[in-house]
């Protein structure tokens, strides 16, 4: 039985990962509702959170959500932003590029969510263990 003066270990507080995977998965989907203007807030407050959190995790095996979902985000970021442009030109292809890297990041987004409900940490594609 635990004792109030207990701390519960790392491996078993999951709520900051599914708080980030929400406020990530809210931001993918906002970005092809016209009007969202709160999308690129709360990607800052979920990077934020990320890049916080993820020192306080370091060698867990949670450690690697924080990793894949910060890339995630600078990768989603970086091509909002490349594919700004299409929606000063015209209104249709900006559209349909934010809905493919809106749907990619979706998927990420749920793979990551599967992965931390089955306790399992993101596999590193890179070989890089330093971002």
């Amino acid at each position: 039985m635990n004792s109030p003066d207990q701390i519960t270990p790392p491996e078993h507080n999951l709520t900051i990962g599914w708080v980030s995977y929400i406020l990530h998965l809210v931001v993918a989907v906002g970005a092809v509702i016209p009007g969202a203007q709160f999308g690129p807030l709360l990607l800052v407050v979920a990077l934020i959170i990320d890049l916080v959190k993820k020192q306080d995790l370091r060698g867990d095996w949670q450690a690697s959500h924080f990793k894949y979902r910060i890339r995630s985000v600078i990768w989603a970021g970086v091509l909002y932003l490349v594919t700004l442009p299409l929606w000063l030109l015209l209104v249709l292809p900006g559209w349909l590029a934010w809905c493919a890297i809106s749907i990619w990041f979706i998927y990420r987004i749920v793979l990551g969510m599967v992965r931390l409900h089955r306790l399992q940490p993101m596999p590193d594609a890179s070989g890089l263990n330093s971002l």
